[in-house]
C-alpha cells in the first residue's frame, strides 16, 4: 500500500460522530462571518499546535529560537496545563502538532506527552531537526503512538546543511532517521509517518533532487519542500532562492522584492486552529513566534472561554475588516509546502 495513502487513512480514522459535527460547525460559522462580514464563531478547532519547549541546541538564522532573541519568557510546556487542555478538548480535537519553537525532542517528558494525546485517538505530529533521535528515543517514538514525525534536514552534505542549520550535524540526523526507520520495522508498526522536511534557501537549492534520493535509500514515506519566511526580504537576502517556485518573494524591476501572496481579509486559521505556548499563552497561529497577540492565558481559565471570550472575537473581527493592520500577517503565506 502506498505510504501516503495509509497515512491518509490513519489520519481519517480518527474522525467520529463528534468530530464531524464539529467540523460542520466551524466551515459554516467561518463562511457565515466571510459572507456577513461579522465574525462568530461555532464549535472547537479542529487543530491546535502546542510547544513543547523553547530550548533549541542549533542557532538557525531565521529562527528566534536559534538566535536566542525571544522577549516572552523560556521554559518547558507542564503536563497538568497539557492534560487538562486535552481532556477539555479531546472529542472534537482532529490534529495536534507538537511544534511551535524550539526542539520538542529536549522536553525531557515529551514522548509521554505524545502518548497521553494518542492514546485520545488524536492524529499527532510533531516537527524536529532530528538530533536527539538515539536508538533508546527512537524506539520511545515509535511506541508511543506518534502519526507524523518531520525531520528537518536541509542539506544533504555536511557543508551544505550546516549553512542554514547552524551547528548542525547531518550524520547525527541521517542516524537517527534510521533508527526510527529500524524501529517501526522491527515493531511492525506503520507510523510515524516519517517525512523529511527540505527548507529550500539559496545554498541548498541545487540540492532539491538529492534528499528525495537520500530518502528513498533510506525508506523515508515523504520530502516535504518547504520556502522560507525571511523577516527583513525587502532588500533582498542570500537565503532567497534563485528557483522562483521555492520564494515567498517577488524580485521587482528595482531590485527590490515583494511577498507574493496578496493580502486578502479574513484567516480560516483563525476559525479552525491556534498556538499554545509552553507557559500556556494562546496566540493566533505560528507567525506570531514572540507571542505579540496573547488571546487568552489557559492558566487562568478553560479553553472553550478563551476561544468565545471577546478579545478572541475582536482579533477575528479585525482580520475579516482589515487584515493589513495586523504586522505579521503581512509577511504571511499559506500553503508554504511544496509536496514533493
Amino acid at each position: 500500500m502506498n505510504r501516503n495513502f495509509y497515512d491518509g487513512l490513519n489520519f481519517f480514522s480518527k474522525l467520529n460522530r463528534k468530530r464531524l459535527v464539529n467540523i460542520w460547525r466551524i466551515l459554516s460559522s467561518y463562511y457565515w462571518s466571510r459572507w456577513t462580514g461579522k465574525a462568530n464563531i461555532k464549535g472547537l478547532p479542529l487543530s491546535i499546535a502546542f510547544e513543547p519547549t523553547t530550548a533549541c541546541n542549533l542557532r538557525c538564522p531565521e529562527c528566534p529560537s536559534g538566535l536566542r532573541a525571544f522577549s516572552r519568557a523560556t521554559g518547558n510546556l507542564k503536563g497538568d496545563l497539557f492534560k487538562r487542555t486535552i481532556d477539555e478538548l479531546h472529542e472534537t480535537l482532529l490534529y495536534l502538532i507538537f511544534y511551535f519553537q524550539g526542539e520538542p525532542f529536549i522536553h525531557p517528558k515529551f514522548l509521554d506527552l505524545v502518548q497521553y494525546a494518542s492514546s485520545k485517538k488524536i492524529y499527532t505530529a510533531t516537527s524536529t531537526n532530528g538530533h536527539f533521535l538515539t536508538d533508546t528515543i527512537a524506539r520511545k517514538t515509535v511506541e508511543s503512538g506518534l502519526d507524523r514525525l518531520i525531520i528537518s534536514i536541509d542539506g544533504t552534505t555536511q557543508e551544505v546543511y550546516q549553512s542554514y542549520r547552524k551547528e548542525g550535524d547531518l550524520e547525527k540526523v541521517i542516524a537517527g532517521t534510521k533508527n526510527v526507520i529500524k524501529w517501526k520495522k522491527s515493531l511492525k508498526s506503520r507510523t510515524p509517518h516519517i517525512v523529511f522536511q527540505f527548507l529550500v534557501v539559496r545554498p541548498n537549492e541545487h540540492q532539491i533532487a538529492d534528499v528525495k534520493k537520500l530518502a528513498k535509500e533510506l525508506g523515508v514515506d515523504e520530502v516535504g519542500l518547504k520556502t522560507a519566511q525571511i523577516y527583513d526580504y525587502e532588500n533582498g537576502s542570500p537565503l532567497i532562492p534563485t528557483i522562483d517556485r521555492y520564494s515567498r518573494y517577488a524580485r521587482q524591476a528595482d531590485g527590490s522584492y515583494t511577498i507574493k501572496n496578496k493580502l486578502v481579509d479574513g484567516c480560516w486559521k483563525m476559525w479552525h486552529s491556534c498556538v499554545i505556548t509552553w507557559d500556556g499563552l494562546v496566540v493566533p497561529c505560528c507567525f506570531d513566534k514572540d507571542a505579540h497577540h496573547r488571546l487568552g492565558d489557559l492558566q487562568k481559565g478553560s479553553f472553550s472561554e478563551l476561544w468565545n471570550s471577546r478579545p478572541y472575537q475582536g482579533f477575528r473581527q479585525t482580520l475579516l475588516r482589515s487584515r493589513s493592520k495586523i504586522e505579521m500577517c503581512k509577511n504571511c503565506t499559506e500553503g508554504t509546502k511544496v509536496w514533493a
